[in-house]
């Protein structure tokens, strides 16, 4: 007997691997591979539109999947995953129909490419393309899980959760050359969160090797000082050495001594997907010593040496497994694909409409006294009820707990947030509930994501919106994206506190910006901009209950006005979305305007009335996404003139589209251009001086005012 033949009969006495585990173990890898054949066909015939392979990553998928429990613990593949799916229980039809793009895709309904995999029944929170956007969502999915054992009243609400549960979260080489693969490793270690690290490395990331990659040339390398986490390195083409090292690393993380990792060396067999063709920069040697280590011919050669089954009956399972993977894809193909009607179908909630008139209690007010209080009062007063109300809500950020060293609560004043606006929430709710991150924005996002998706209630903060791009993958391409790629099945109604904006003399241009067309166009988000004390309460508390992501920006110079200041409406007073209001009657001019331009525009309309007689109405839009354009309507039909004022950049702003919707619906109403007063095209300067220069002002409200009343 040869040694390597040796070496695989003792390994495989050790791991204790029946031969009848050993036949199943091989069923499943060759499936995946006939998949992965019929889906190269398919391509080739134009049948698909997509193809990227599993192959070479088939031993280790059907070893993880063996030490976890299908259902019951959570799992974040990648796109080479395709044996760990059918192993956790998914059928070669369900990846097929994902192929063709067929309505009755259980992982997206013909949104996602193939091998996006997500599946509600295997507690597979559903793909994305961008590497790496996994790690922080996982990070969150397992932080959630150990939270609803530790917070009171929560263990119900956060369903399916079981006590002893793991998150398995899987990547390639190439994607923890990501930022967010540390940002997540540096959480999991830090709070020994049961989460599994599944690093399948076949040496290439596309056509970049691995020494290229990593320093190194090993992932493994830089990462054994991480505290509490366990490393397990394993042959990824080894079906039993790969069974040994998820059994060590599953049962690590299971008993709550902390994150673990499996390294398992595999290979690609095939290049890596079909618009890339590994010969222009693999030698034909070196393909040739891939292929001596292809995981189906040693699973083979392993089940034949040691009398799990003969040549023949492998030969007979080889063909039953090509025959299901043509009958599913002849069945496939001949599934419908979605109507043409679905295409703005679960962007937003069908269930919850923040929109709606179960949304607005805004006509009636509970206040209990008459004292004013700032918009940092009330954002407070409406956090610290909500979280009263509902124990699914966490609050987390840099800076928003009181203290982070909790033996100093009632030593200290405490912290809050630098604008104090989270003060005394942890000191109510304790640090399970409100507690600091670390200084990265996308850890932030990206954890809120995964919690979310798990069903709790995240209300986080992004400190200063200046610094909210780290976050922007997480942001754009995973919560807002959510509930649609998955065909809702999954959701992620998370809120993101920001604070933006300019007028504070010394903020400059990384502490004055605004921006929020960036996300308005954004599908799946709401954005929130109030200006008002009372308008804040409403609006936050509409976004913490309603089912959708929400962008709730907060203007720090309306922080602490007197001007904006109301009382406390109450525990259940909200604003609807898309619920402009009229601050100001008018007939001559309408205009439409939102957060810091709101006291601007009512003085401009002031003198205008005064100096012009220009009689203004003014709208405060609220929210941006959506925005009232019925309110609007309404006041363009009776004034007949339109000006939009708001502070970011003239060009491409919110004024641009708010505008082209008036010229486009209300032209036959119009007696005038419809105008638009906004900051110059350039960053806010730090001079008092020239920041006055680029932000709008009164005197130019003012002035557009008078040059449309006269037009």
């Amino acid at each position: 007997m040869a040694t390597q033949e040796r070496e695989v009969l003792r390994t495989t006495e050790l791991a204790d691997l029946s031969h009848e585990q050993l036949r199943h173990f091989y069923r499943t890898m060759v499936t995946s591979r006939r998949i992965d054949d019929r889906e190269i066909s398919l391509k080739r015939q134009n049948k698909i539109f997509f193809q990227i392979s599993g192959a070479g990553h088939e031993a280790v998928g059907v070893a993880v999947a063996a030490h976890c429990v299908s259902g019951r613990d959570w799992f974040y593949p990648y796109y080479r995953d395709r044996a760990l799916m059918l192993a956790l229980g998914q059928t070669p039809l369900d990846h097929l129909l994902q192929a063709v793009g067929a309505e009755a895709d259980p992982a997206s309904g013909g949104r996602q490419m193939p091998a996006h995999f997500g599946d509600r029944r295997f507690n597979v929170p559903t793909s994305s393309s961008p590497t790496g956007t996994q790690f922080l969502q996982a990070v969150g999915a397992a932080e959630a899980g150990v939270k609803v054992g530790r917070i009171p009243g929560l263990e119900g609400l956060v369903e399916p959760w079981h006590e002893d549960e793991v998150v398995v979260v899987c990547t390639g080489d190439g994607a923890t050359s990501e930022g967010e693969f540390w940002e997540s490793l540096n959480t999991a270690c830090n709070l020994k969160l049961p989460i599994v690290y599944v690093v399948q490395d076949n040496g290439y990331a596309i056509s970049v090797p691995i020494e290229v990659q990593t320093a190194g040339g090993s992932v493994s390398q830089p990462v054994p000082g991480s505290p509490n986490l366990h490393i397990v390195k394993c042959d990824g083409t080894d079906v039993v050495d790969s069974y040994r090292a998820a059994g060590e690393a599953i049962a690590w993380a299971r008993a709550r001594r902390g994150p673990s990792m499996i390294h398992a060396l595999t290979t690609r067999p095939y290049s890596h997907s079909m618009s890339d063709d590994e010969r222009t920069y693999r030698t034909e040697e070196e393909r040739r010593a891939q292929d001596q280590r292809d995981p189906l011919t040693r699973t083979r050669a392993l089940l034949v040496s040691i009398g799990a089954a003969t040549a023949d009956e492998l030969d007979a399972m080889e063909d039953e497994a090509a025959k299901a993977v043509s009958d599913a894809a002849d069945e496939a193909l001949a599934s419908p694909q979605p109507a043409a009607a679905t295409a703005m179908t679960h962007l937003y909630s069908e269930d919850v409409d923040p929109t709606s008139a179960d949304f607005d209690t805004e006509d009636a007010p509970a206040y209990e006294s008459d004292k004013l209080l700032t918009v940092v009062d009330l954002l407070n007063a409406c956090m610290r009820s909500e979280m009263e109300r509902d124990p699914r809500i966490v609050v987390f950020g840099e800076d928003v707990a009181d203290v982070s060293r909790e033996a100093y609560l009632g030593e200290v004043k405490g912290k809050g947030g630098v604008f104090k606006v989270t003060h005394g929430l942890q000191s109510r709710f304790g640090s399970e509930r409100v507690y600091n991150s670390p200084l990265a924005e996308a850890n932030i996002a990206g954890r809120a994501v995964g919690m979310a998706t798990r069903g709790m209630k995240p209300v986080v903060e992004i400190q200063f919106f200046d610094y909210i791009w780290p976050a922007m993958m997480q942001i754009r391409n995973e919560l807002a994206t959510m509930r649609y790629r998955s065909n809702g099945h999954f959701s992620s109604p998370a809120v993101i506190r920001v604070t933006y904006g300019g007028y504070l003399k010394g903020g400059a241009i990384y502490h004055s910006q605004t921006g929020e067309t960036l996300f308005t166009h954004t599908p799946g988000l709401r954005v929130c901009m109030p200006a008002t004390a009372e308008d804040a309460a409403g609006l936050l508390r509409t976004a913490i209950r309603c089912d959708d992501p929400v962008l709730f920006l907060e203007h720090k110079h309306l922080y602490r006005q007197v001007y904006n200041k109301g009382r406390d409406p109450g525990p259940d007073f909200m604003i609807p979305f898309g619920k402009a209001k009229v601050v100001r009657e008018g007939s001559d001019v309408t205009l439409v305007t939102c957060g810091a331009l709101v006291k601007r525009s009512l003085d401009a309309a002031k003198i205008a009335a005064e100096q012009h007689g220009v009689e203004t109405e003014v709208i405060d839009l609220r929210t941006v996404q959506p925005f009232d354009m019925e309110r609007i309507a309404d006041s363009v039909k009776k004034t007949n003139k339109a000006l939009v004022v708001h502070e970011d950049s003239l060009s491409w702003g919110i004024g641009s589209e708010i505008a082209a919707r008036i010229a486009d619906d209300l032209f036959e109403y119009l007696d005038g251009p419809v105008r638009r007063v906004a900051s110059l095209d350039t960053w806010v300067a730090y001079a008092p001086q020239v920041e006055a220069e680029i932000l709008p002002q009164t005197p130019d409200v003012v002035g557009a005012l008078a040059e449309l009343g006269a037009y």
